[in-house]
């Protein structure tokens, strides 16, 4: 469901979440479906009927219970003033929004179920921020439609409003699209909302944590939720002296040199971001560190594993979680044996339960999220020096597995290492004393690794990277079912025996399964290294073999006093036309030019800077003749060789299969 609210007119749009069945109402002089529309809010009343929405809790479900709370006192008002007054209200339910206040409806008021989609991916949050636009755009929609007239806009005629629906009916459809993709979501929330008689259908990862989490603390402590709620730790100073492990050693005079820096440092807790920053360059590779983690990477190329050497990846296994139980950790207002009692059981439990089973999700969930909200103001978990002994011990601990084995393995090289693993190359023959190694550094921290090996890795840093594991034989109904949930696996037939070797991608590689809030523009070109790199494929030979338009696109946004417009020139004059926030477009050898222009100083910046142009493709258009879209495939075969010359030190002029 989905409302629009203007001055004088209000629509609402419904339909159904199993079949097509749509309701349409409107509230204007012109049609006033005002009494079907109250009619019809009184069936989902009385039907125990549920509204699945995009942001409804924030803005659509507030509209709703208002209207159910005062259309008695409207009867003798016309349709426009009605819809004036619900766009009065309306402003004041974005103006709350906007200023993080309360909201007149909690949930537990409203007599209609909601299940806000918006809220239970966490798109609300800061760092996955979506509009149902951008979702719209990474879903690969077919309309990328824009509201075409302005709220403020007084609708005078029935095309306006047939304007306002076409935008209202394509905003359902797209959340309806939404709620398709969630279903398995949806499913375990009803689940756990049913098992713990709490309402979470529309709660986020994090809010499923702190409810459950919260659920058993109150219970294990004999604390009542609404006071568990309450709780905080808060601090004046953090001193890493006080909270780094006694086990933390290093021999090198690199890292014991970090060591005491680390030693040396007092935060201010509110205000933790970019509060430390230190490099160490050590064996060559250069490796940076801050509060809230660790990176390193050896120069960008190709590294691969051969006869004589192997590439080594070991992973803590449930880095944080483990650090807080082994370590006897928790915020400071919870008792540490009590806290890190229910947070192991919570760890053992899942490692009971088979993957396919969505409690182990659940499971994993709290393990993973705590961490973050211990470091949050909002959640009863929050102790930010707890947060700090995370980070701070997790980065010199697994720098201690870093410089024992680089310190121990002859001709060792470090190829890169982040917040929770390293990979490095080493010979075959020192494989054992790796192995001895890594369970000495278990034994010393109690914590375990795993362990695991590439027959490549194609490096542009830590968090850009195409690893290639090693050959695994299985059988061939499990081949095919491997191949048909991870169709990137490298695979492969020899001699009557069926392989496959799974294939890691990374940061601007990683192509498959991205998550609907990442900007999965030109996707072409991480194919295209993929295929380069993994199927010895030349990026030109790829792209005659992609007809895909989708993988063409790139996705253009612009924010606050900033809008879109594009230029061209039609009939031998200028033209400049608005376009909308957001745009889909791909690289043409004709069409505009799309430039983000400043409404309030008039500054303009090109979205592909230089001679190239885009054609916009919001509405979906498939061609029956691939030449049709008149693709330029100089700016793709550019992007990609920049990347493949980044990594293998060469000018595109020399590209070659290696």
């Amino acid at each position: 469901m989905d409302y629009e609210t203007l001055k004088n007119c209000f629509t609402a749009v419904f339909e159904h979440y199993k079949t097509k069945e749509t309701k349409v109402f409107v509230v204007h002089d012109l049609r006033n479906d005002f009494d079907d529309f109250i009619d019809f809010l009184k069936q989902n009343t009385d039907n125990r009927e549920w509204h699945i929405s995009y942001n409804g809790l924030a803005f659509d479900a507030q509209i709703t219970h208002y209207i159910i709370e005062n259309y008695e006192l409207w009867q003798n008002l016309s349709a426009g003033e009605i819809a004036s007054i619900i766009y009065e209200y309306a402003a004041k339910c974005i103006a709350r929004s906007d200023a993080k206040e309360f909201h007149d409806y909690p949930q537990w008021k409203m007599c209609i179920g909601q299940i806000d989609l918006f809220k239970m991916h966490h798109w609300d949050n800061p760092a996955k921020r979506s509009s149902l636009k951008w979702i719209q755009y990474s879903m690969d929609w077919d309309n990328m439609l824009d509201m075409p007239i302005h709220h403020e806009t007084e609708i005078t005629t029935l095309e306006e409003i047939e304007t306002v629906l076409e935008y209202n009916i394509n905003d359902v459809r797209s959340t309806k699209a939404i709620f398709e993709r969630s279903k398995d979501l949806i499913a375990l929330r009803k689940e756990l909302t049913n098992t713990y008689k709490i309402n979470l259908y529309s709660a986020s990862e994090p809010r499923i944590s702190k409810e459950l989490f919260g659920y058993y603390m109150s219970e294990k402590l004999n604390i009542p939720k609404r006071d568990l709620k309450q709780m905080r730790t808060h601090r004046n100073v953090i001193k890493f002296d006080d909270i780094i492990l006694p086990y933390i050693k290093f021999v090198s005079p690199e890292f014991n040199q970090l060591l005491n820096r680390f030693k040396a440092v007092e935060l201010n807790p509110d205000n933790l971001k970019g509060a430390f920053k230190y490099s160490v360059t050590y064996k060559g590779v250069k490796t940076d560190f801050g509060v809230g983690g660790v990176h390193g990477a050896n120069v960008n190329g190709i590294y691969e594993s051969d006869e004589e050497t192997v590439i080594m990846s070991s992973d803590v296994t449930s880095f944080y979680p483990n650090l807080v139980i082994r370590n006897k950790w928790s915020p400071g207002h919870f008792p540490a044996e009590e806290f890190c009692d229910q947070y192991e059981w919570f760890f053992e439990e899942r490692k009971k339960i088979p993957k396919s089973n969505p409690m182990n999700y659940v499971y994993k969930i709290i393990l993973n999220s705590t961490f973050g909200l211990s470091n949050d103001k909002n959640s009863f978990f929050y102790d930010p020096e707890l947060t700090m002994r995370i980070t701070i011990n997790g980065q010199l601990s697994l720098m201690m597995l870093y410089e024992m084995i680089m310190e121990r393995i002859p001709d060792a090289l470090a190829i890169m290492h982040n917040t929770d693993g390293l990979e490095t190359r080493i010979p075959r023959k020192y494989v054992d004393e790796y192995m001895s190694i890594c369970k000495e550094w278990e034994d010393l921290t109690n914590l375990q690794l795993e362990h695991d090996e590439y027959q490549k890795l194609v490096s542009a840093g830590c968090n850009n990277y195409i690893g290639l594991n090693n050959d695994r034989e299985v059988d061939i109904t499990t081949w095919r079912e491997i191949k048909r949930k991870n169709p990137h696996y490298k695979f492969k037939v020899q001699n009557d025996k069926f392989y496959y070797a799974p294939v890691k991608l990374k940061g601007r590689f990683d192509f498959f399964g991205l998550q609907l809030h990442k900007n999965k523009s030109k996707l072409i070109v991480p194919k295209a290294i993929f295929n380069y790199f993994i199927h010895d494929k030349m990026p030109h030979d790829y792209l005659e073999e992609n007809k895909n338009i989708l993988d063409y696109c790139i996705g253009g946004k612009s924010k606050g006093d900033w809008k879109q417009v594009a230029k061209y020139i039609k009939d031998k004059e200028y033209v400049e036309e608005d376009l909308q926030k957001i745009n889909r477009y791909y690289i043409s050898k004709s069409g505009v030019k799309i430039i983000k222009v400043n409404k309030k100083d008039k500054r303009e910046i090109q979205l592909e800077s230089g001679q190239w142009l885009q054609t916009v493709f919001n509405t979906m258009k498939i061609e029956p003749r691939w030449e049709n879209y008149n693709i330029n495939k100089a700016y793709y075969i550019e992007a990609i060789e920049q990347e493949i010359d980044n990594i293998m030190n060469v000018s595109s002029n020399q590209l070659t299969l290696f």
